[in-house]
């Protein structure tokens, strides 16, 4: 396996899975500068404390894949002075209010309707799937905007795990970094101290049962079936990254060396 250099990572009150993705290593013997590219959960419920470590990053720009309605249910991200904050919603796995919903206040019966039997994943593969299709020009502007000016630079969605996690894995392949970093990367959203929250209406433990908890799973797990489909889909699509970068994303070849010469040692 792959070893990410080890780094001190900070124990942050209200944001979880913050990372700084610096050390990861690319196919040519380079490596992810530190400092530089981090990932995140939202950043609504930061304390105090969080955002003088945050400021403290020196951070260009913030990366917000959220919806409109991701931001009316945790509320807008905390002000950090001097930061450019750019709201670039991509679909969520989950998408659609109905669907939260049931998340929230469905009963088993419900719940089992809608995620049981491999649909639950399924919902996250096609989503994955199509991010990667019909998202190329959020991912274009992200590419682009590191390459000009825009690091050190933060991204994040509501749980930092699937939106946040193909825009960090796009920009590591534009960089080269080797997929099983990539891979290794993305399932660290797995620790128990990065997980979202899951978050259910009503009281008494059939609210949190373990069937339910099955149920929900694989809709806040980071699976490496899911990014794996993202790949996929890159090579079935476009019939490999170059392309996907060249003719999906139009990054030129000088916009690629710009982004290596910005993030990479």
């Amino acid at each position: 396996m792959t070893q990410q250099i080890p780094s001190t990572e900070p124990e942050l009150a209200g944001v979880r899975n913050f990372r700084d993705v610096g050390g990861l290593p690319t196919v040519d013997g380079r490596r992810v500068r530190q400092g530089v590219l981090f990932r995140s959960g939202h950043l609504a419920h930061a304390t105090a404390e969080d955002a003088v470590f945050l400021d403290s990053l020196g951070l260009h720009t913030i990366f917000d894949f959220r919806n409109a309605a991701d931001q009316k249910l945790e509320g807008p991200d905390v002000e950090l002075p001097g930061v450019r904050n750019v709201n670039l919603p991509l679909s969520d796995p989950a998408d659609g209010a109905e669907f939260w919903k049931m998340v929230r206040d469905g009963d088993l019966d419900q719940l089992r309707e809608i995620l049981a039997d491999g649909k639950a994943a399924n919902r996250m593969i096609a989503s994955y799937r199509s991010i990667i299709k019909e998202r190329t020009g959020e991912h274009s502007q992200v590419l682009h905007a590191l390459a000009e000016d825009s690091v050190p630079a933060l991204m994040h969605c509501a749980a930092g795990k699937d939106r946040a996690g193909l825009s960090i894995a796009v920009t590591l392949l534009s960089l080269g970094v080797e997929r099983e970093a990539i891979v290794a990367d993305y399932l660290e959203s797995n620790a128990k101290h990065r997980r979202y929250k899951v978050k259910r209406n009503g009281s008494g433990a059939s609210v949190y049962s373990p069937e339910i908890m099955e149920l929900l799973s694989p809709l806040f797990d980071a699976r490496a079936e899911y990014l794996t489909a993202a790949f996929e889909t890159i090579e079935e699509t476009w019939g490999g990254v170059d392309t996907y970068l060249e003719q999906g994303l139009r990054i030129t070849p000088e916009t690629r060396e710009r982004l290596r010469e910005r993030l990479l040692d």
